[in-house]
């Protein structure tokens, strides 16, 4: 395809791919062209993720019908964004999306630390950090608020786990959640999201 549109920039990873255009014309056409290259070859375009996307941002004011897509873990939209000067203006840009996100609660889920009554809070980072760290690394590149809010959520698992751990705390919440405050106040390296600021919320 390229040797048939020098002038356009192609994307693709695995069998997913992204082709930028200049009008929505050339979009159809290269929409068709693709098609008809992969019924050649006995492929398909997909019917539901295969779609024509306007990038709308501060310079493309127009409506249409989709605004965004999701490529790689990420969603591409349009994003209030900060320059280097401090103006804010309207981007399209890409973040952590939705589907990434639900992957990563669910994943921690799995971990069943709630159920860690004989573990200490060490032995949790051991477990954890490695898989913190590498999610850090791919989604954080962009918008990394999206992230932090996502990671958070490993906060409130750790709070659970306490209470259950720890008789003193009365199955009180509260408790639970201020000693883990204090803890990553005083060993902020413990845990790798507490090292980028992602703290328990105290009391």
């Amino acid at each position: 395809m390229a040797g048939h549109f020098p002038d356009t920039l192609f994307v693709r990873y695995a069998d997913d791919g992204l082709v930028h255009c200049k009008s929505e014309a050339e979009a159809r056409r290269l929409q068709e062209a693709i098609g008809a290259r992969l019924k050649a070859c006995g492929l398909e375009l997909h019917p539901e993720k295969t779609k024509i996307v306007y990038c709308r941002d501060g310079n493309r004011k127009k409506d249409y019908p989709n605004t965004s897509f999701d490529f790689l873990g990420y969603t591409f939209r349009g994003r209030l964004a900060k320059s280097k000067r401090g103006v804010y203006f309207n981007s399209f840009s890409p973040a952590l999306s939705g589907n990434a996100a639900k992957r990563i609660r669910e994943k921690m889920r799995t971990w069943n630390i709630g159920r860690w009554s004989e573990a200490g809070i060490e032995e949790i980072a051991e477990r954890a950090n490695p898989a913190l760290r590498g999610w850090w690394n791919y989604y954080a590149a962009f918008y990394m608020s999206e992230f932090k809010r996502v990671i958070a959520h490993l906060n409130d698992i750790l709070m659970k786990w306490a209470v259950r751990k720890y008789r003193r705390f009365k199955r009180s919440r509260v408790k639970a959640r201020t000693w883990l405050r204090r803890m990553a106040e005083r060993a902020p390296d413990l845990l790798y999201h507490w090292t980028l600021g992602v703290l328990p919320s105290a009391g």
